[in-house]
């Protein structure tokens, strides 16, 4: 797995966006640190430094928990996975506040299961959320997966990955198991000046992309999902829906991914 190098102050234009108050440093090298989210305030353990980059809450993740609580009709009663949980604290807050039936995942590393684990005790969330360990591109650990709703915010840094990104998405989103429910579109409504969301088709990515990269490394991404048999959206603040076009075989997925590497 590619390393991202850069400092996670990097991350926070300045201290009014970090919306967080350190409170302690444990001997392992975590930080606990309480968040406001929308409704609540979560405390979050973060590790001081990860390599892989899942030590601490990006901005994106609090816009888009606001975004969703907008929306909030567009989740409620889906069947969620979230790629590249980190901490879990979206998810985490997605279950409190909705009730969402949510599974976190994140790169094969036993130390972050471990540690969302954590986070969901010390909020509340027992049994702890359900967890996959998944390195994108690899065989997802379920014999045929069934979530309705992926959803991610701030994943697109590794621009080598987004091929394995793209075939973990065919999978989920194509998968046998949801083929009745793949018809529909995003229904939109003008109100006021402005679209109100109000149906997604099942399944759907949803994903908040809030971190400046190159506008050429950006649409690597989007085009490579177009060229594997998916359409692209953009709901507005930095919200996009992806969703299958149609329906494509398995081994027509396999032909697109592979030749964009």
């Amino acid at each position: 797995m590619d390393i991202a190098l850069f400092s996670p102050s990097t991350l926070f234009a300045d201290d009014d966006d970090f919306s967080s108050e350190e409170t302690k440093e444990t001997e392992q090298s975590h930080v606990e640190r309480r968040h406001n989210f929308p409704g609540m305030e979560l405390l979050i353990r973060e590790f001081s430094f990860h390599q892989l980059n899942a030590n601490l809450l990006w901005p994106g993740t609090f816009a888009f928990a606001e975004w969703l609580v907008q929306n909030r009709s567009l989740v409620e009663g889906r069947h969620c996975i979230e790629l590249g949980s980190g901490t879990g604290a979206l998810a985490i807050f997605l279950h409190k506040s909705f009730h969402l039936n949510i599974t976190t995942s994140d790169f094969n590393d036993q130390e972050i299961e471990e540690n969302i684990a954590h986070n969901c005790r010390v909020n509340g969330v027992t049994p702890v959320l359900p967890h996959i360990r998944h390195s994108w591109g690899d065989t997802i650990p379920a014999a045929d997966p069934d979530w309705d709703l992926v959803i991610a915010s701030d994943i697109l840094l590794y621009v080598k990955q987004y091929p394995n990104l793209i075939k973990t998405l065919s999978v989920l989103l194509k998968s046998d198991k949801l083929k009745n429910d793949r018809a529909g579109s995003i229904m939109e409504n003008e109100q006021n000046g402005g679209t109100h969301i109000i149906g997604l088709p099942r399944p759907a990515f949803l994903m908040s992309w809030r971190r400046r990269i190159g506008k050429k490394d950006e649409s690597l991404f989007f085009d490579g999902c177009e060229s594997a048999g998916f359409q692209v959206k953009h709901l507005g603040s930095r919200v996009y829906c992806i969703t299958p076009k149609d329906q494509v075989s398995g081994d027509q997925i396999e032909s697109i991914v592979e030749s964009s590497t």
